[in-house]
């Protein structure tokens, strides 16, 4: 080839390259990806949440830090002192026309005020409509007639491990933060400092205390989840709240403010090795017993019977009692459980639909846990009236007039904390309870009864 037609072929092989990466350049395709459009959706109903709690403070601060000391003094005298403020950041997100916001109950646990920024920069107060630690949800109401862009919950009945999701939250009220991944598992269970949790979904799309509360996102811009930072365990690894257990959650809160505790009316017991070979379960049979099942409940309505073996509800697999009550503390009232029962060597499957725990079912809870009669004290609290004389309280020197002020942390303002504190109590060994006799407080741990 001669070199002017090989020069004219270089500049004509430049030419379309140029083309080339102009057109590339000018392709909204190439930039505008599933993540920018879900961001550009969703991003304006996505909030910064700022809580401001009031801490009282101690005379005795100094001296802070001496083992036993903060308990002592905590017990013994009022906390006086100069107060300071303290203030939390996290994200949340506008789910109706209502201007209700949902997020993380740790975010705006405790708060003496709340204040919410929206991705426009308009800094509004919240109220606080209802919480529910147990889910790690919480419903706020942005203060004011002006509307706010909101995004419309999706569906997580049908997500797909695997497929890309986007993590969005507003943690200094400035812009959006954006993280994405790939859903990596469903119906995770993990252990936090007070509780564990179940039926998460994982990402490895990063979750952090900035976007915890924010909105977890399929590729279309859904709503499929709500982030939450309550897991330090691993880089790499984070979780979020299926929507469709936040949207139960939240009907329940806005209607009533709360959750109330459900129950199915059986009681269970673990499964020891000693138990099965009696019951002539097999070696490596795991479950929970169910010991007694109460006429008219709804797991006397679903054929459950005293000596099956309770081996999943929901498709999870139990391994003790407390999973199950701890899967409880989780449903609210009149949600349908799906229970896989062992009976006689044969797998039976039930349903039961969950119903507010019954208030005349207290005593008799904190008799057989306990081993203690209550009722309630005038200045808060609640007095014992009688003691099993073969209970652990019994043995450990709680006595007739003595006042319960708080069980396992749970101060007992009144009987629906002392359902609460005792529900928790299910499938413990033991309960740490704080005892008032005359001008003394003591902190005793009370062995429970089954």
């Amino acid at each position: 080839m001669r070199a002017p037609a090989f020069f004219a072929l270089l500049l004509l092989l430049a030419g379309v390259a140029a083309a080339d990466v102009a057109a590339a350049a000018g392709d909204p395709f190439l930039r505008r990806t599933a993540t920018v459009s879900a961001v550009e959706k969703v991003g304006p109903s996505v909030v910064n949440i700022t809580t401001q709690t009031v801490v009282q403070g101690s005379p005795f601060a100094p001296f802070r830090g001496t083992p036993g000391f903060d308990r002592f003094f905590r017990d013994f005298f009022e906390p006086r002192g100069p107060s300071h403020t303290s203030q939390s950041l996290g994200s949340g997100v506008v789910i109706d026309a209502q201007r209700h916001v949902l997020t993380n109950e740790h975010v705006v646990a405790s708060a003496d005020e709340i204040q919410v920024t929206l991705a426009d920069g308009r800094q509004l107060a919240a109220r606080l409509v209802g919480a529910d630690p147990n889910n790690d949800l919480a419903v706020l109401q942005i203060q004011t007639e002006e509307p706010v862009p909101w995004t419309l919950p999706g569906a997580s009945s049908d997500v797909m491990v695997g497929e890309p999701v986007i993590a969005i939250g507003n943690p200094f009220g400035l812009s959006n933060t954006v993280t994405t991944g790939v859903l990596s598992a469903v119906d995770r269970s993990l252990r936090s400092e007070e509780r564990v949790f179940h039926g998460f979904l994982q990402t490895d799309a990063s979750i952090n205390p900035g976007n915890s509360g924010g909105p977890l996102l399929n590729a279309e811009g859904s709503l499929i989840g709500i982030n939450t930072a309550i897991y330090n365990g691993a880089e790499g690894i984070g979780f979020a709240i299926p929507i469709d257990t936040a949207m139960r959650v939240v009907r329940e809160l806005i209607t009533h403010g709360e959750i109330a505790p459900v129950w199915l009316g059986f009681d269970l017991q673990d499964l020891d090795a000693a138990l099965a070979e009696a019951l002539g379960l097999p070696e490596r049979a795991a479950g929970a017993l169910v010991a007694r099942v109460r006429e008219g409940t709804p797991a006397a309505q679903a054929d459950v019977r005293r000596g099956d073996l309770l081996a999943a509800v929901d498709g999870h697999a139990v391994r003790s009692a407390r999973e199950v009550y701890e899967i409880l503390e989780r449903c609210t009232p009149g949600q349908e459980l799906r229970l896989s029962l062992q009976r006689r060597g044969e797998r039976v499957e039930r349903s039961a639909r969950t119903v507010p725990f019954p208030p005349e079912a207290l005593p008799e809870l904190g008799e057989r846990l306990l081993g203690l009669r209550l009722e309630p004290a005038p200045g808060g609290g609640f007095r014992v009236a009688e003691v099993d004389p073969a209970s652990g309280a019994a043995r450990i020197g709680v006595a007739a007039g003595d006042q319960l002020l708080a069980i396992n942390g749970r101060v007992l303002a009144d009987e629906g904390a002392l359902r609460r504190a005792l529900l928790d109590l299910l499938g413990r060994p033991r309960a740490l309870v704080v005892v008032q006799r005359g001008r003394g407080r003591y902190h005793v741990t009370i062995p429970l009864g089954g």
